[in-house]
């Protein structure tokens, strides 16, 4: 049997590995075990940072926020608190948008944010100022839709309705025997008006 020679497929794969080390420091980027080790260690640390970035952008917003809130002689969690009354639902990535962009507007919300910590302001009322809108009504629940749409079909014309027999044969494994019944199903049609 002839001798199997896997240099190709050796080369090939330490190929693959230093081209994805490209550009890292020293023997990093040269040496094929190096290489390996560190391309596992990126690995590791790309999967990890992912899930880090979002809180990291999350702390920058709140710093951002937090200098503007100081600006309009408010605290962070105090104007926080404040939105949450109002009932006002802007993320935080918006409001540092706004802080750093539009301080006119800024200064809008920390003022609906001390009306709404005072008490001034409450979920239920609507804000309107000259830029921004806030909506502050309550959100329909699916409980709510559902009692809404069983409202609505009561509300609607007379409906005909129709019956079918059907019968459906069921096996019982102990006994192995076949029975039939008989069941009524309805189905409704809905009259059109015209």
């Amino acid at each position: 049997m002839a001798r199997v020679r896997n240099g190709a497929v050796t080369k090939a794969r330490h190929k693959k590995v230093l081209k994805e080390a490209k550009g890292y420091f020293g023997s990093k980027h040269r040496l094929y075990k190096t290489a390996k080790e560190q391309l596992m260690h990126s690995g590791q640390y790309a999967f990890r940072d992912r899930k880090q970035k979002k809180r990291d952008f999350r702390k920058l917003w709140i710093t951002r926020i937090n200098a503007a809130c100081r600006q309009n002689e408010i605290s962070y969690s105090r104007f926080i608190e404040g939105l949450t009354k109002a009932g006002v639902e802007v993320n935080r990535k918006m409001l540092s948008e706004i802080a750093i962009n539009d301080p006119k507007a800024f200064a809008e919300l920390v003022k609906t944010a001390k009306d709404g910590k005072a008490g001034k302001i409450t979920r239920a009322t609507e804000v309107a100022g000259k830029e921004v809108t806030i909506g502050a009504a309550k959100k329909a629940t699916k409980k709510e839709e559902v009692k809404e749409e069983k409202v609505e079909k009561a509300e609607k014309p007379a409906k005909k309705t129709t019956t079918t027999k059907k019968a459906t044969t069921t096996k019982t494994t102990a006994a192995k025997k076949t029975t039939t019944t008989k069941t009524t199903t309805k189905k409704t049609t809905k009259k059109e008006d015209k």
